[in-house]
């Protein structure tokens, strides 16, 4: 018996003639490699790298698949004959992550389990058939087998060794082959990384490295900026590509092998980034289609680089950071992305997130993509996000559809200016602003955020104002429009699903009561009246939206300007133990 509940998702790569002609040289590719008659062994002894989720591991040995947004209730059913109702869910299985979930267990019947479907999938798919012969995805397929091959070959005889052994080089070799097909940035960097780390692992593969490392050291150069910043502005994709870098660079030491200085410079370059990105429970703003990230990955990658280099002042990759106390806020307080780089770009200009201690408080919506083209498209837009907009309008727009689905719209019209401006207390006030309502409504975005030292309070100004004569000739033009009641905005404070809110004081304020058991409570002071509506979280992996909840501070704008002053405050009688002290806590020595 088969259940199945899934949720509509992109297929990856698209149903385009250049996708389709991609698989077609794919697959030729993985056929030729076939004929190699190679049959190494490994030059060192692999050892796991990656940690899979137990959770996961037990459901997979219960017969419950949860891949790619798809829950499949199958028990006692193969891998490789579940339903692929989403393409989507064939490329999450071809990519081998349930190997590091079942090692996750890693008993006698995750051991089984690993062995038949790791042997099934090389006689069913190892010539060349079937979705898991792109690039990216063999090269994320190879770095699990390698990984785990003492579990998927414990206890089998030599005939077993002989085939699971020639496939992995024949994955090689197809990788050598044909990772310049991959797309530029992390689809490319995962291909050379995983070829580097199997070519290192198996006897005589090692000439496959010198050309994949110098091709791996000009992605960096060309794909990571001055600062460890990706064009797209992701947070976890930053992660992913840190993470990735620091796996073939431990393959290559242990090798002997020197790093091309490129790459280690990447490394030196993106850590520091990502410390300044970290919220104080360890995870990452989602901003411009990232996560969080999963729990404990994003330490474990700043552990595993070697790289000791602070957070440094001013903006990482376009956010800013204020810290008091263990309160986290972070800001997106630069342009979004431009061009091919904003086809997951949201418009969430001056968008912030707050996280208290190991709780986050209030957020984005997260990336729609996992769940269809329409919330694709709704997360990006500026009401997805904790920040001002104006009633209908996005501070950013997308543009025309690319491939018909949706999936791969750029961001249009973007704010020209994002500026932002630190008092003498950096690191605990700044103020920003935009202009990406200036084309629209002659209006411009000022927003003033001041975290006090002890992360106690956070107070915010938002203003919508004209600056020049040409903004307020543009503004009167649409209020007239807009007749009596004048343009309608609105202030968001999305919160995270486990934030219990409340309307206090006559409609006035708004109690937060934590999982922690912290209490917070937000004040607001102008021409705008309070509600609590529905609201979702988006996360990667969930079977749909989690519902959740916003506070909305909604107006019209009876003039060129209009301020909203508000407060987010936590209660003073919050129990002592359930936080540390009021000091300025320092991040982990990562």
């Amino acid at each position: 018996m088969i259940s199945v509940f899934v949720s509509t998702s992109d297929a990856p790569g698209g149903d385009t003639l250049h996708g389709r002609l991609a698989a077609v040289l794919n697959r030729l590719a993985a056929h030729r490699a076939a004929r190699s008659r190679v049959k190494p062994g490994f030059a060192r002894r692999p050892e796991p790298r990656d940690i899979g989720s137990l959770i996961r591991g037990q459901q997979l040995i219960g017969g419950t698949f949860q891949f790619a947004d798809a829950l499949i209730q199958a028990p006692a059913q193969s891998i490789w004959d579940l339903p692929i109702p989403d393409p989507a869910l064939g490329h999450a299985l071809h990519g081998f992550s349930w190997l590091d979930d079942l090692a996750a267990v890693g008993d006698a019947a995750a051991r089984a389990r690993a062995q038949v479907w790791t042997f099934d999938w090389i006689a069913r798919y190892g010539l060349g058939k079937g979705p898991g012969w792109a690039p990216d995805m063999t090269g994320r397929r190879l770095i699990r087998l390698v990984n785990n091959a003492p579990m998927v070959l414990n206890g089998r005889d030599a005939a077993s060794r002989g085939v699971f052994m020639t496939s992995l080089a024949q994955q090689v070799v197809f990788l050598s082959r044909r990772w310049p097909a991959a797309t530029c940035g992390i689809a490319r960097i995962e291909a050379l990384t995983g070829l580097i780390h199997a070519a290192l692992s198996l006897d005589g593969m090692a000439r496959l490295v010198p050309p994949a490392m110098a091709a791996l050291a000009r992605e960096c150069h060309d794909g990571i900026d001055a600062h460890g910043a990706l064009p797209a502005r992701n947070p976890e994709e930053l992660l992913e590509v840190l993470t990735l870098l620091v796996r073939a660079s431990e393959a290559l030491c242990a090798a002997d092998i020197q790093t091309d200085p490129a790459i280690f410079h990447a490394i030196a370059r993106i850590a520091p980034t990502l410390r300044a990105l970290r919220h104080a429970d360890g995870g990452l703003p989602r901003f411009h289609g990232g996560g969080c990230g999963a729990e404990g990955r994003l330490d474990a990658a700043l552990a595993a680089s070697g790289i000791r280099t602070p957070a440094g002042t001013g903006l990482a990759m376009g956010y800013a950071r204020l810290q008091g106390g263990q309160t986290s806020v972070i800001i997106d307080a630069a342009p979004p992305p431009r061009g091919a780089s904003s086809v997951t770009g949201h418009a969430s200009t001056l968008a912030f997130e707050m996280t208290s201690g190991r709780v986050p408080v209030v957020v984005s919506c997260g990336s729609g993509a996992p769940f269809g083209a329409d919330w694709h498209r709704a997360s990006r837009a500026t009401a997805s996000h904790s920040t001002l907009e104006i009633s209908g309008y996005s501070s950013s727009r997308l543009g025309p559809e690319q491939g018909g689905d949706g999936a791969r719209t750029q961001l249009d019209e973007t704010p020209q200016e994002v500026w932002m401006r630190t008092d003498e207390r950096p690191g605990r006030q700044a103020i920003f602003g935009h202009d990406g309502y200036v084309c629209t409504h002659g209006l411009h975005h000022i927003r003033d955020l001041d975290l006090s030292a002890d992360g106690r309070v956070l107070r915010g100004t938002d203003t919508l104002g004209t600056m020049s004569s040409a903004d307020r000739a543009g503004f009167d033009t649409v209020a007239a429009r807009a007749g009596s009641q004048g343009i309608g905005f609105r202030l968001r404070f999305h919160l995270h699903p486990d934030i219990d809110a409340q309307i206090d004081m006559g409609g006035w304020a708004v109690s937060l009561a934590l999982p922690s058991g912290e209490i917070w409570v937000l004040r607001f002071k102008g021409p705008v009246d309070l509600t609590l509506a529905p609201s979702v979280y988006l996360e990667s992996g969930g079977l749909g939206p989690r519902p959740s909840r916003q506070i909305v501070l909604s107006g019209h704008m009876p003039a060129q300007e209009c301020q909203i002053v508000w407060t987010l405050e936590r209660a003073q009688d919050t129990p002592a133990t359930i936080r540390d002290s009021d000091t300025t806590v320092p991040q982990p020595d990562i």
